[in-house]
């Protein structure tokens, strides 16, 4: 008989990142150390960066875990390249930044984490390109930005401008995931946030399909924050979730 931990260790090594949206590292340590058997990823945002600095990064790191820092950099292209250097440095596993900052942005930066991977010997991370924030919906996009574009070709724009760019992959809801394969092919990174399970509340998340919906649609990974970490028994929430993905 195949134990349930080991009967999901293929999915676990590449599918679910637990988004740690806290304020202070003993939180964050505690979600981690409660799915430590289950999840091999988590995300560091930008309130949990900005709350303990590069440390917790290294706390992941030496917990054996992979790091998504979620800090969706956006500025000038040297600025960009500066702060993917660092974020390299200090063990980041996959960096996303803004696809809308442009292409020369995101060349710089692909260079400053390669040259850095190269200077330190170590593996180069993933970079990302964050398209359209899942908290928008087409409505708001052209009430804000009076594009002529639909959301969901702007999406494959950017995605299209970050594998031109040298970019592993991008950040996309995933309904977006068909049209992204589509234009840049299969072995583009899709990594998928706006991922809810069937009977949780969607939050401020707008654009939204259910793991085993994002997972089936193509994406590489999925995001999954509040329905874990706001769970009742997050160790259980999770459970759940591989369940859904392998009905």
């Amino acid at each position: 008989m195949i134990i349930w931990n080991q009967k999901l260790k293929v999915q676990m090594d590449n599918r679910p990142i637990v988004a740690l949206d806290f304020g202070e590292a003993d939180q964050a340590m505690r979600i981690v150390s409660e799915l430590s058997d289950l999840v091999s990823w988590f995300k560091v945002g930008k309130q949990l960066f900005t709350s303990t600095g590069p440390r917790i990064v290294e706390q992941l790191r030496e917990a054996d875990k992979s790091v998504f820092l979620d800090l969706k950099f956006h500025d000038i292209p040297n600025t960009v390249g500066s702060a993917v250097a660092s974020a390299t440095a200090i063990g980041a596993n996959m960096i996303n930044i803004h696809a809308s900052g442009g292409i020369e942005m995101m060349k710089v930066a692909n260079r400053s984490a390669e040259e850095v991977s190269d200077r330190l010997s170590i593996p180069k991370p993933k970079l990302l390109g964050v398209t359209v924030l899942t908290s928008m919906d087409q409505s708001t996009f052209q009430k804000d930005f009076a594009s002529s574009r639909t959301l969901s070709d702007q999406v494959a724009y950017l995605a299209v401008c970050a594998k031109e760019a040298g970019l592993d992959g991008v950040v996309a809801s995933p309904l977006e995931i068909e049209i992204i394969r589509e234009k840049c092919g299969a072995q583009f990174w899709i990594v998928t946030p706006g991922v809810r399970p069937k009977a949780v509340s969607l939050g401020d998340q707008k654009r939204v399909m259910t793991p085993k919906e994002a997972i089936d649609s193509g994406a590489n990974q999925i995001v999954v924050g509040r329905p874990i970490t706001q769970a009742i028994d997050s160790f259980q929430a999770t459970k759940s979730i591989f369940a859904e993905i392998n009905e």
